[in-house]
């Protein structure tokens, strides 16, 4: 998937749980993102946002903390 589409998707889930209350909000964005998305999306988010986090809104970037991220497996495990 395209960074920016990516960077657009985690946006957008940000955008729907900014109605919710703050205490659920990043909560919300977190858990949504660990059981929705697969450990590849999961993946090239961390690659992208261990580079920046420019272009995603506060919501995500808190939210990141609480995003399992997948294990790195070598090509000999």
């Amino acid at each position: 998937m395209s960074p920016d589409k990516l960077r657009y998707q985690a946006n957008q889930i940000a955008t729907f749980f900014a109605s919710q209350p703050e205490a659920e909000q990043i909560e919300g964005v977190a858990d949504h993102i660990n059981k929705f998305w697969d450990p590849r999306m999961r993946t090239q988010l961390f690659e992208i946002t261990d580079e920046s986090t420019e272009g995603f809104k506060p919501m995500v970037v808190a939210a990141l903390e609480k995003v399992r991220r997948p294990e790195t497996v070598g090509p000999n495990n």
